[in-house]
């Protein structure tokens, strides 16, 4: 559970879980926040406090996990500058706002529009974001953030 109003399905359905010996995991929040109550509550009747993916898979049996693992895949790792997509696949506006993007760090759309003014108007940078997400190339986060995806 990472969240749960005082009422809401998720907190009856971790209830019933708790009721039925279930395993239960929490992201605990901010206390002053009333959707983080109900996590914070469980996780002091008994719910994994639960931070990251590790402490999931920690709590898996070692069966699972194994079965898990036969399916992981090892890549070895594309250098840096490597792009999975062909730049002739892109317009002139695409290669400049995909440029602009990076894999790890949201890019607001007042920043995208700040560094194109003068060579790009705003119309034709509404068009290529929605065509590098149409192409499944950025992806568009919530508050108008942009980022590529890998």
């Amino acid at each position: 559970m990472v969240e749960a109003g005082e009422y809401s399905g998720t907190r009856i359905t971790a209830h019933c879980a708790l009721e039925q010996g279930r395993e239960i995991f929490a992201v605990p929040g901010n206390v002053t926040n009333r959707n983080s109550w109900e996590p914070n509550t469980l996780i002091k009747q008994g719910a994994k406090l639960t931070a990251t993916w590790e402490d999931v898979w920690e709590q898996l049996p070692a069966d699972t996990k194994l079965q898990l693992e036969a399916n992981w895949r090892v890549e070895s790792a594309k250098p840096a500058e490597a792009s999975l997509f062909a730049d002739s696949q892109l317009s002139p506006h695409e290669k400049r706002i995909f440029a602009l993007l990076k894999p790890d760090e949201a890019v607001p759309l007042d920043q995208i529009i700040e560094r194109l003014e003068g060579e790009t108007s705003s119309s034709e940078i509404f068009s290529a974001l929605f065509e590098l997400e149409l192409a499944g190339k950025i992806k568009e986060l919530p508050g108008k953030n942009y980022v590529k995806t890998f």
